[in-house]
């Protein structure tokens, strides 16, 4: 299969099961909103080191934001629900709480209800400190917390939400040159970058890595993916294509599998669709053998 010029691997990505949680965070204007979110978001690429995996959504209209101000939404991920809580609450705090006149909201899917579809409350506002001067008001039919800081207060719903979620979707860009395929891969971020449900948690949306499991160092449970690396593929068993000279992995979390399927398409094909597409050479992805996760995006069938 080939799209363009472009080898489409008959291969897929597998992805597995984490918990999400989306917030949005407002402020005064959209650059204090987007600068909590980036601090909110960092250190994030992957969960084997950090403490979640997370990323920016997209911005929220004032007319669409719980409190009528330029918002941010964030999607952050755990292997479990208190996990994830504990991640919010220190990030929350030290990231959000900290930045001039914002505030967080609970944004995650199914809102209120989400309880019966498999979803999960878990304090927020009740975890942050503010000198023991927090106090706890109804502002509506939500319980929110207001905290005191030095430019007024930070106004923060009581509870968040943990529902279902899935990462490690991906693929990958394989060219001629580093340069080519970094083009055709910030295409491929640009375009995900407008879906909802999504984030590629990763710097810039990318790995340089790549990714496999396991490794040769003790409590190291994942490491670079030799396979696609160019310096040593006369040395280990490659997965490069003949002319391959750089690889870009694209990770994508997403709420469900519909819009994970929807950002590998989305991207893959604007790499595809690229000023850089005739130097690829082919689009892959990442699987353990069906043994990480039981999520698998056939690319095939995802590009159609």
């Amino acid at each position: 299969m080939r799209i363009g010029t472009v080898e489409i691997d008959d291969t897929f990505a597998e992805a597995f099961r984490m918990r999400c949680t989306r917030l949005i965070i407002t402020a005064a204007d959209e650059s204090w909103a987007r600068a909590a979110a980036v601090e909110a978001t960092g250190y994030a690429s992957s969960i084997i080191a950090c403490d979640a995996e997370a990323g920016i959504e997209g911005t929220i209209a004032p007319g669409a934001s719980p409190d009528g101000r330029p918002g941010v939404s964030v999607l952050l991920f755990g292997f479990s629900t208190d996990a994830l809580a504990a991640a919010v609450a220190a990030r929350v705090e030290r990231c959000v709480l900290t930045c001039p006149t914002t505030s967080v909201f609970s944004g995650a899917n199914g809102g209120a209800g989400a309880e019966s579809e498999g979803g999960d409350r878990f304090e927020l506002g009740a975890r942050l400190l503010g000198g023991a001067f927090e106090r706890d008001r109804v502002v509506d039919e939500h319980g929110r917390w207001r905290v005191p800081v030095v430019d007024g207060e930070l106004v923060v719903d009581d509870t968040a939400v943990s529902v279902k979620g899935i990462a490690g979707g991906n693929f990958l860009v394989q060219g001629r040159s580093r340069g080519a395929a970094l083009e055709a891969t910030r295409a491929a971020i640009e375009a995900i970058a407008a879906l909802p449900g999504v984030i590629t948690p990763f710097p810039g949306g990318v790995a340089r890595s790549g990714s496999k499991v396991g490794s040769r160092y003790r409590g190291l449970r994942a490491s670079t993916n030799e396979a696609y690396c160019p310096t040593v593929r006369s040395r280990v068993d490659t997965r490069l294509h003949p002319g391959a000279n750089a690889v870009y992995e694209v990770i994508i979390n997403g709420t469900d599998e519909e819009s994970v399927t929807g950002a590998m398409r989305t991207g893959a094909l604007a790499a595809c669709e690229s000023a850089a597409a005739k130097q690829l050479v082919s689009i892959s992805a990442g699987n353990y053998g069906g043994k990480l996760g039981k999520f698998h995006f056939h690319l095939r069938e995802v590009l159609g």
